[in-house]
């Protein structure tokens, strides 16, 4: 290994060189205190940068055992120390000090939610962060005097500030922990207690802005208190008692005027499948961790889905037990996104009206009287919402303002009213039996099956060009695999561009070790998931270039990629 003296000695030698001089600083750098690992340099100041670890034995690091203990504690103190590295780089790195990403340095740091990274990995042995860095260069020149003072002088800075257990906010990083393993506690104790959801009492679920999920603090801001009728206490192992709004199994609705936060409470059920920071104000608002928000997605490719128990009879005879299309309507795509989330084990389905096709959400008693039911291939979603519980025990969480036809297939019905939810069920039951429906239930007395689908190995293709592996995630929303590109615009709990990433690479991963024709698709994403669990996500890396910034997806967001692959071909 060598020493810090070794690479001062390099970056002097090649100061004013070309760019690619960078090259001689790969490898590992022993600072004393630390190891520097520098994977692979940027070939030039404009290209993805540098990719480097540093490593910090426990002995220096100093991180007591207890808050590492479990696989919660350990995601969470992870997550702690890539803001605290974050932290550091923004308080002591000087920044751009050249051509493009010059003097540049970061870690995957994340937004509001906590999830499994490859950016920090604590062990009983080290603390390890990866970071990317621009090295330094006047056009592509080498400025090796201002990487020395980046390498020497403000990377051992970064490190005892962000990685050091004596020079952190220890209470900080306690209670980060202890926030985490509570939701985690939480949410483990859902099933128990026939819940699909708990949102605690003083909770704050607005959001200040459509485009930010940071919580609102101007102005007037309501906190959560929950109706007597629906509020349950859980017990945490660090909070201790926690009593809240319980969102009980089955159907529930979720009514109110416009405006008064019917949307704002799904929007934290969807995102509560992960675990929030403290501060954010969801973080003692948990879902179960198989929820799926399904919408309407025009345009989408659907490939031989089983789409009946909400589709049929299509003209000229189009199966819909097989059913496939390039370019999807509303109700077709709703049906897919449905039935594709039930193929891979969701069990909570979280719905909006205003992202929902309205034909495949409700037919009335006069439109049932004006067009025949055998000139009509949708059944509606409220004819099979019921049946989706009874017969598949899979619960729905709907926001409906527009038609109370639901409240006949409802368990639960909570009225939003300026942020506050009252239960309303037996108001709603009652207006029910008071107006009865005129229209007559679709679709038969079940819900029907979904088909296990196989895909076929030759549908992935990863090449591009003169290159074997070509696969880019673009923000949050976009993957490119190969010569195609996999749009994930309306896959809502996406929260992070690294689980993009990580997805792209995953579709790699499982392409070359599960794709047989034989294996189902549920089988081959449920493969990679115990792949994950077992081994971290360092195992879907494809290359020998360091580790990429990677953050755990869940199996529903892997599947929904590879439905939207418009390569996909499956038996």
């Amino acid at each position: 290994m060598s020493t810090v003296e070794r690479l001062r000695q390099i970056l002097l030698r090649i100061d004013g060189r070309g760019y690619k001089a960078y090259k001689d600083l790969a490898g590992r750098y022993d600072y004393s205190g630390f190891v520097l690992f520098i994977d692979h340099v940027q070939g030039d100041p404009f290209a993805a940068p540098t990719r480097a670890r540093v490593r910090v034995p426990q002995r220096v690091a100093g991180f007591p055992p207890s808050l590492f203990a479990t696989r919660p504690r350990a995601i969470a103190l992870a997550d702690y120390l890539a803001r605290a590295v974050d932290r550091a780089i923004r308080r002591h790195v000087r920044g751009n000090r050249g051509t493009g990403k010059s003097g540049l340095m970061g870690i995957d740091a994340g937004g509001q939610e906590v999830l499994e990274r490859t950016a920090v990995r604590v062990t009983p042995e080290y603390v390890e962060a990866v970071l990317v860095m621009g090295l330094p260069a006047a056009g592509r020149t080498v400025l090796g005097r201002q990487a020395l003072e980046m390498l020497t002088g403000e990377l051992p800075q970064v490190v005892a500030a962000g990685l050091f257990y004596r020079n952190l906010d220890r209470a900080a990083a306690e209670r980060h922990v202890a926030v985490v393993e509570d939701q985690e506690s939480l949410r483990e104790q859902l099933p128990e207690h026939n819940l699909v959801a708990f949102l605690a009492d003083g909770s704050l679920l607005p959001r200040e802005s459509g485009v930010s999920e940071r919580p609102l603090t101007q102005g007037r801001v309501v906190p959560l208190k929950s109706p007597e009728t629906l509020r349950v206490t859980l017990l945490t192992p660090n909070r201790g008692a926690v009593t809240g709004l319980g969102i009980p199994e089955g159907v529930t609705l979720i009514v109110g005027g416009g405006y008064h936060g019917k949307s704002t409470l799904l929007r934290a059920l969807e995102r509560c499948v992960y675990p929030h920071i403290p501060g954010d104000g969801r973080e003692y608002v948990v879902t179960i961790p198989s929820a799926v928000k399904i919408r309407a997605e025009d345009g989408r490719r659907v490939e031989r889905v089983n789409i009946s128990p909400f589709i049929n009879n299509l003209p000229f005879g189009t199966s819909t037990t097989d059913f496939c299309t390039d370019d999807a309507s509303g109700s077709t795509s709703q049906a897919a996104n449905i039935m594709e989330a039930l193929e891979v084990g969701a069990k909570l389905l979280l719905v909006d009206e205003d992202t929902s096709a309205t034909n495949f959400m409700i037919r009335d008693a006069r439109m049932q009287a004006l067009v025949a039911k055998e000139k009509e291939p949708i059944t509606p979603f409220l004819d099979k919402v019921r049946q989706l519980y009874t017969d598949l025990g899979v619960s729905t969480v709907l926001v409906m303002g527009g038609s109370g036809d639901y409240f006949d297939a409802a368990n639960t019905v909570i009225l939003m009213d300026e942020y506050r939810p009252r239960d309303v069920t037996a108001e709603a039951k009652r207006i029910a039996s008071t107006y009865v429906s005129q229209r007559k239930e679709e679709g038969g007395a079940h819900f029907g099956q979904w088909s296990p689908r196989r895909p076929r190995p030759e549908s992935f293709d990863p090449r591009r060009g003169r290159k074997a592996v070509k696969i880019d995630a673009h923000g949050v929303d976009t993957i490119v695999f190969g010569r195609t590109t996999i749009d994930l615009h309306h896959v809502e709990q996406l929260v992070d561009p690294s689980q993009t990433r990580a997805i792209g690479d995953a579709l790699l991963y499982l392409a070359e070790r599960y794709l047989d024709g034989q294996r189902t698709l549920a089988e081959v994403v449920a493969a990679v998931e115990r792949d994950l669990d077992r081994h971290g996500l360092q195992v879907l890396a494809p290359f020998s270039r360091g580790v990429p910034d990677y953050a755990r997806p869940r199996r529903f967001e892997i599947a929904a990629a590879l439905n939207r692959l418009r390569t996909l071909r499956v038996a």
